[in-house]
């Protein structure tokens, strides 16, 4: 399962989806013709939101090829700006499980 194809049911929840990474552009613009990305993606300058949501892989240091690289992951940010839940897994391979995440936003969203 792709965020893609549930995008809808995110959006009946009133969440918006969008993606962060910081990669350069050019790999962005590719990445995104290639799986027909149809949600914004952001680009995390500097790796500052990495940082600040605690979600930098610990495992590589500087001068390592994946130096900031950041757990791959799922934030749920409400309007105000509030971290309200996020998923991230080990290892950049593992990616969050979307039923799961779906599941636990749909909870939390009817819970406010």
């Amino acid at each position: 399962m792709k965020l893609n194809d549930i995008r809808d049911q995110f959006a009946a929840l009133g969440v918006s989806v969008g993606g962060m990474t910081y990669d350069k552009p050019e790999i962005i613009e590719a990445f995104d013709e290639k799986w027909d990305i149809d949600f914004p993606v952001l680009k995390d300058v500097d790796r500052q939101h990495v940082d600040a949501w605690g979600i930098r892989n610990q495992e590589y240091g500087p001068g390592t090829f994946g130096y900031g690289i950041p757990y791959p992951g799922v934030v749920l940010v409400s309007p105000e700006g509030e971290i309200l839940a996020k998923w991230a897994e080990k290892g950049y391979r593992s990616r969050a499980d979307w039923s799961e995440v779906l599941t636990d936003v749909t909870a939390i969203m009817n819970s406010r």
